[in-house]
């Protein structure tokens, strides 16, 4: 036993905020020197959760302040289609449904939520709150845990390695809530932004190649387990961690050629505890992956079609550094078609402070290989990050041709990014207390000129990053008021009702409208990968125009063939019902532009006039709809002719006009 073996146990002297009576970690001190690894109790635990906790409660306090049943950052958009996949657990578990699959959206061939960015495990977890409160308080507090559980799992990390709790707490801040957490949630990317698995497998990770105090079996089941809840929250950054953990272990193998006996002597517990973790993630996995990969409703080849480049959705090594201005454009599209009302800044800014900090503090105290390690490991990401690029080569064509890696966008190789920045950032700023505080005989200037020292240089690193999003904060929410037919007809529908509801395809409101009204029937198409067109089958025409004229700004013309495809589409979907709102009496982001040509196509393609009924136009029974009208090009130009809305009156003699005979020669 060495001299700190000892000291760790038996207890010895250290400044204030410096724990020595456990059992822990032995992080490199000042002069390369040990010092005694914290206490990890609950008080610290309990500390540090409630302190991120709070400052998430204060991110988000338009919610939490007004109606969190019924206020979030916008019922359109991605956060539309996350509101729903976190109900949809909820209903599956309390109507005896797969959780992992649903006819109740792109009916009648369904919805894989593995294969998409469903956060399965987050809707299971959180189905109390769904059954008690409904799907948007449900998204509202997965949306505050998502920060501060991914801070406490970093705090939870860092206390391994540091002995002043405050360095943990800095680390922890600045991983939970990085503008990447930050950013992703806006849109409700809880997928990405529920980050708190990363920090625990590299917990585990560190167990299992290092520390090894654990038994070797529940390292490997700790490991496993994490990794099952990563991929249930999201698949995507399940891939990047593994892949960090690749790039990671191999350095920590490689350095430790360099040191044989100390390789030699953790082989046994690392080789065992690996295949003990193998082995439980096989498990533990087996039918999951199954699912995403084989499944029903599965998706093959490329998620979002083989024209897509999702691997040149990279990052900008400028944008490290340099501070974007929001776009004027961008935020006026995403304000028009649905996303976060508000400004959206950069989600990789990292900032020179803490550049500098990071890179200060790895050559003052360059005898901790933890900084080393973060610091490639962090490096890396950071490059693979940017994706293929439009020009030169990049670190990503090195993984792009891997199986599934086509599906992964590189910037989110951010969140390693973040990770490693943190864990630097927590060592760092211990390594400054420690040197300041000392060792020896207690003296309380000295202590509290180690503690400025410690919040300046967390203060320099953390600053500008604070000061970038200062004016974005608390995050901007929006009422969430489905249209007056959803509150009022919608909860009455008989059994086994399919509506298609405009606006179709990627607007996306009409998800939240049936998680909300807690799934009183099906709908066909809906928001993701599965709306891609090359997966539409006989009835891609259809679903080509109806997307069109859905989304259109301008003028859209009914055109030859256009009136049979839509027919053939709403046989095949086994539609019972349309369904258009009064774009009049919604939101910007929830209306539609063509409300007479949209009146007008579905009139001729159903063979029956809507009813205007609770501020929508209604066709009803259109499974057994007469056969569609046969409208001449010159029937369709003048019934489409006029103002692209208009009052109800006028609309609907449109839709008269489009049914009746044609005029004789």
């Amino acid at each position: 036993m060495t001299l700190i073996d000892r000291e760790v146990r038996e207890g010895g002297e250290g400044p204030p905020g410096v724990n020595v009576r456990a059992v822990g970690d032995e992080p490199i001190g000042p002069a390369g020197t040990s010092r005694p690894g914290p206490v990890l109790g609950w008080r610290s635990l309990l500390a540090g959760g409630l302190g991120y906790l709070t400052l998430s409660v204060a991110l988000w306090w338009n919610v939490w302040s007004s109606h969190p049943t019924s206020v979030t950052t916008c019922g359109c958009g991605d956060t539309s289609l996350f509101t729903w996949f976190l109900e949809w657990p909820a209903y599956a578990l309390s109507h005896g449904l797969n959780p992992l699959y649903s006819t109740y959206l792109f009916h009648p061939g369904g919805v894989n939520l593995l294969s998409n960015t469903a956060e399965v495990g987050l809707g299971i977890a959180l189905a109390p709150v769904t059954w008690l409160f409904g799907p948007i308080a449900t998204l509202n507090v997965a949306l505050t845990l998502s920060p501060a559980l991914s801070a406490f799992t970093m705090y939870v990390l860092l206390r391994r390695w540091v002995s002043w709790a405050p360095a943990a707490f800095v680390g922890g801040f600045l991983y939970g809530f990085s503008p990447f957490v930050v950013i992703s949630l806006t849109d409700a990317h809880l997928m990405l932004g529920m980050a708190a698995m990363p920090p625990l497998f590299v917990l585990g990770l560190d167990e299992l190649l290092r520390r090894q105090r654990w038994r070797w079996r529940v390292t490997g089941l700790v490991i496993g387990v994490v990794a099952l809840v990563q991929f249930l929250v999201g698949t995507e950054v399940f891939v990047i961690m593994l892949i960090a953990a690749a790039l990671g272990t191999a350095l920590v193998v490689l350095a430790g050629v360099f040191r044989w006996d100390v390789l030699v002597a953790r082989a046994h517990y690392g080789l065992r505890g690996a295949l003990a973790a193998a082995v439980s993630s096989a498990v533990l996995l087996a039918y999951p992956a199954w699912f995403a990969l084989a499944g029903p409703a599965h998706l093959s080849g490329a998620v979002w079609g083989s024209g897509a480049k999702l691997s040149y959705g990279g990052n900008n090594l400028r944008l490290f550094v340099h501070q974007m201005a929001p776009s004027a454009d961008a935020t006026a599209l995403t304000h028009r078609y649905g996303g976060y009302q508000a400004p959206t800044l950069s989600g990789q800014y990292l900032g020179i402070g803490l550049l500098a900090v990071l890179v200060v503090g790895l050559l003052l105290w360059y005898r901790d290989l933890k900084l080393w390690l973060f610091a490639a490991v962090g490096t890396a990401s950071a490059f693979l990050s940017l994706g293929l690029g439009f020009h030169g080569w990049t670190l990503w064509r090195l993984v792009v041709d891997f199986p599934l890696m086509g599906n992964v966008i590189p910037s989110r190789f951010g969140v390693v990014v973040y990770l490693c920045a943190a864990v630097m950032l927590g060592l760092v700023v211990d390594h400054a207390f420690g040197t300041v505080a000392g060792r020896g005989p207690i003296r309380p200037g000295r202590v509290a000129l180690a503690w400025c020292t410690g919040l300046v240089v967390a203060a320099v690193a953390l600053v500008p990053i604070a000061t970038y999003f200062a004016d974005g904060l608390p995050l901007t929410v929006q009422p969430v008021q489905p249209p007056e037919w959803f509150r009022t007809v919608a909860p009455g529908l008989a059994p086994g009702q399919v509506l298609l509801v405009f606006p179709f395809a990627f607007r996306q409101s009409n998800m939240t409208w049936q998680a909300v009204d807690h799934m009183s029937y099906a709908m066909v198409g809906g928001g993701g990968p599965n709306s891609v067109l090359s997966r539409a089958g006989i009835e891609r025409d259809g679903q080509m125009y109806l997307s069109n004229v859905s989304v259109a700004g301008g003028p859209q013309p009914i055109v030859a063939g256009e009136v049979a495809a839509v027919r053939t589409a709403l046989d095949g979907w086994g539609v019972t019902g349309v369904v258009l709102p009064d774009p009049a009496h919604l939101p910007a982001y929830e209306q539609v532009f063509l409300v007479r040509t949209i009146v007008v196509l579905v009139t001729a393609a159903t063979g029956q006039a809507p009813v205007y009924r609770d501020h929508a136009w209604v066709w009803t029974g259109v499974d057994h709809a007469p056969p569609a009208a046969d409208p001449t090009g010159a029937q369709l130009a003048a019934c489409t002719a006029g103002p692209s809305g208009g009052p109800v009156v006028s609309v609907q003699a449109s839709a008269a006009c489009i049914l009746a005979p044609p005029a004789t020669p």
